[in-house]
C-alpha cells in the first residue's frame, strides 16, 4: 500500500506540475486546488468522505480503512514531492503521459491490497463487482464528465492533452484489473 500510495501521489505532483488535470476525486481536487488558495491533499481528502458510505456498505470496513489510510497518505505525499523533485516547467504532454501512468499503476497496487483512492475508484469498484463491468470503463466514463468541466478553467489544449492522459490511465485499469484478478486478502 505504501508503494501504491506513494506512486499515486507522484504522479499527482506531476500533473499539477505540469498543469494538467485527469479524471476522478483526484481531479478534482486539483482542478480546485488551482482555482482556490487551499492545498491539493485538503481538498483531496474532503472531496472524498462523502464516497464512504458507499464503501462501508459495497465494500465492506476492511476496504473502507484501507482506503481511507490511502488517501491520507497520497494527501499527505503529493505535497512533498516538490520538496525534492524539481518538476516545474514540466512539459504538458510528459506530465498527462507520466503523470497517469504513474496513477494506473499505483490504483492497481492500491486495488490489489483492497483499497482504493476514494470517490469514483468506489464507484467503479461497486459496479464492477456488482455488474461485471470493468472498473477501468466505468472510470473513463466518469473521468469524461470531470476533464469536459475543466474547460470551464483550462485552455482547450489543455483538455485535450489531459483526456489523451486520462484515457491511458483508465486503459492500464481496463487491461490489468479485471473481475478476479488482483483482489488481496
Amino acid at each position: 500500500m505504501l508503494i501504491g500510495t506513494f506512486v499515486v501521489s507522484l504522479g499527482l505532483a506531476i500533473l499539477r506540475a505540469g498543469a494538467v488535470v485527469t479524471g476522478g476525486t483526484a481531479g478534482l481536487s486539483l482542478l480546485l486546488s488551482q482555482a482556490l488558495p487551499v492545498p491539493f491533499g485538503l481538498l483531496f481528502a474532503a472531496i472524498n468522505l462523502p464516497f464512504f458510505l458507499l464503501a462501508i456498505r459495497g465494500k465492506g470496513w476492511k476496504f473502507s480503512i484501507y482506503s481511507a489510510v490511502a488517501i491520507t497518505l497520497v494527501s499527505t505525499m503529493s505535497g512533498l514531492h516538490t520538496l525534492f523533485v524539481p518538476l516545474a516547467g514540466i512539459a504538458p504532454v510528459y506530465a498527462a503521459a507520466a503523470g497517469n501512468v504513474l496513477c494506473g499503476v499505483g490504483l492497481i497496487a492500491l486495488f490489489r491490497h483492497t483499497a482504493s483512492l476514494g470517490g469514483f475508484n468506489i464507484v467503479a469498484l461497486v459496479v464492477q463487482d456488482r455488474f461485471g463491468t470493468r472498473a477501468g470503463y466505468v472510470l473513463m466514463v466518469l473521468d469524461s464528465a470531470v476533464i469536459v468541466s475543466s474547460l470551464l478553467v483550462a485552455a482547450p489544449l489543455t483538455v485535450v492533452v489531459s483526456a489523451a492522459g486520462s484515457v491511458l490511465l483508465n486503459l492500464i485499469l481496463a487491461i490489468n484489473h479485471r473481475p478476479g484478478r488482483y483482489t488481496g486478502s
